[in-house]
């Protein structure tokens, strides 16, 4: 679960990325964080994980406070940031030996299941290579299965899918479902609303810092008065704020 609870944040110059913003996302459900360039997605996703400080309000991931249980707290999530170039002079197995030995993941668990998610995102052939080499969908795919290495019980993923080959991208949403029905929590940013539309059980649409909608999409179809899609109700809701 993570609680977020009347979280702001301003930037020099003025700028609102955050204002009071309160959201619950509980266990068994993948949570789409929806919004414009600039509205304040990512800001928010940087002090869920720790990255970034509010100026007021509290962050709880499984009921442990970010800002003063640090390590405890970031013990329970993995996240996957929305730039995947990081470590590249590493070779893929390096890395994702690197990210088992940051959460303490054994030999053998490591192993498992290294095996398994370089299967599942085919992988396998690739490990033996240096990261700067891969191109930006296989450095997005050894990004995801860095931190899924410890089992994390929740995934806080700023748009995932970036890069990702059809293939790979339908696995990474089968695989967000079968976390989500074991009763662990995905949050999840995405400009692709079809996907956030198939996939969510519930969304939150920020805009210049400001939370518009919390709910299932039903409601807010209830809420517009259509049958619209997704990607329609979510451009009039933020063209209208």
């Amino acid at each position: 679960m993570i609680e977020i609870k009347n979280v702001s944040k301003t930037y020099a110059g003025g700028v609102l990325a955050a204002n009071n913003v309160n959201l619950t996302i509980p266990d068994g459900e993948i949570f789409g964080f929806l919004g414009p360039n600039g509205a304040g997605k990512t800001t928010t996703i940087k002090m869920i994980t720790g990255i970034l400080k509010p100026d007021q309000g509290q962050i709880l991931i499984n009921g442990k406070d970010i800002q003063k249980d640090v390590i405890e707290a970031k013990k329970e999530f993995g996240f996957v940031p929305d730039d995947p170039n990081v470590f590249l002079r590493l070779k893929g197995l390096e890395y994702l030996n690197f990210m088992a030995d940051i959460y303490g993941v054994d030999s053998e668990t490591r192993q498992e299941k290294i095996q398994e998610l370089s299967t599942r995102f085919d992988m396998g052939s690739a490990l033996g290579d240096q990261i700067q080499s891969y191109s930006h969908g296989m450095r997005q795919k050894i990004m995801v299965m860095g931190v899924l290495i410890h089992e994390p019980p929740v995934w806080i993923l700023d748009e995932p899918m970036t890069g990702l080959d059809p293939r790979s991208s339908y696995v990474l949403k089968e695989m967000m479902r079968e976390h989500a029905d074991e009763n662990k929590t995905v949050f999840f940013s995405t400009h692709v609303l079809e996907v956030a539309e198939k996939l969510c059980d519930r969304v939150a649409i920020i805009n210049k810092g400001n939370i518009l909608f919390c709910g299932h999409i039903e409601e807010l179809r209830e809420q517009s008065k259509s049958d619209a899609s997704l990607e329609k109700m979510f451009l009039e809701l933020t063209e209208n704020e």
